[in-house]
């Protein structure tokens, strides 16, 4: 149990293997419920090696996935058939078999990323909005998506009063520029969760979260931006 998180907020298993079934459960009933009720679906899933046994779990869910639209919560900008492309990974290691079926949205153009944004955003509305599911990841400095600290043009992608749905972002700890989803607009969604494992991972969010308490010097993770008290409760997996 990670301390500022409510019992209900925190799930947590022995390894990641059932952690992750124990995830695609979720988000599987999560979609099923929304398809039955709207027609369709939508879900960010985010990359990163953490998702893996996930999406493999997932992708062997029961469900319409043709009535599934599917996209990332952050892209680094790079081509699909570049090494580093999250889109790539997911459609490598997600949408195969049934799960092909889904529908995915791309976050990356041939093109500068500033004038592109203007489309993906364009094309992200035939998307089901608010999101159905969203499933958000964390690095070791407490980003989440590619809201990495101490980026310019941070404080305009997390805050929650902003109509942009996506920002372009150019982390100084990373070697490509980055295009995420603004905080806003992950957190307008029905379903939220933040999948981690490791016990590094915990500590990060656990401080992340209590900065206040413990050195309220601190200019706060992003991370600890998505869970303050005011917004939707997020669903933390958890497994050592």
């Amino acid at each position: 149990m990670v301390r500022g998180l409510s019992e209900s907020q925190w799930h947590e298993s022995a390894d990641a293997q059932t952690l992750a079934a124990k995830l695609a459960e979720s988000v599987e009933q999560n979609l099923v419920e929304t398809i039955q009720a709207h027609g369709r679906a939508s879900l960010v899933v985010s990359g990163g090696s953490t998702p893996l046994p996930f999406f493999q779990q997932l992708s062997k869910a029961k469900l319409d996935w043709s009535s599934v639209d599917v996209t990332l919560a952050d892209e680094r900008w790079v081509p699909e058939d570049h090494d580093d492309s999250n889109e790539r990974f997911v459609k490598t290691n997600f949408l195969v078999g049934d799960a092909s079926a889904a529908r995915f949205f791309s976050l990356y153009r041939d093109s500068d990323p500033q004038t592109a944004i203007a489309d993906i955003e364009r094309a992200l509305q035939n998307m089901i909005l608010p999101f159905s599911v969203v499933i958000l990841g964390m690095g070791g400095d407490g980003h989440t998506a590619s809201l990495f600290p101490n980026t310019e043009g941070l404080e305009e992608a997390l805050d929650m009063d902003t109509h942009a749905m996506l920002a372009v972002l150019k982390p100084a700890t990373v070697d490509q520029t980055r295009i995420s989803f603004t905080r806003a607009a992950l957190l307008r969604s029905r379903y939220r969760y933040l999948h981690i494992t490791g016990e590094q991972k915990r500590k990060v969010l656990e401080k992340a979260l209590n900065v206040d308490e413990e050195s309220g010097d601190d200019k706060p993770l992003p991370i600890a931006s998505f869970f303050e008290k005011h917004l939707p409760p997020i669903s933390v997996y958890w497994s050592a």
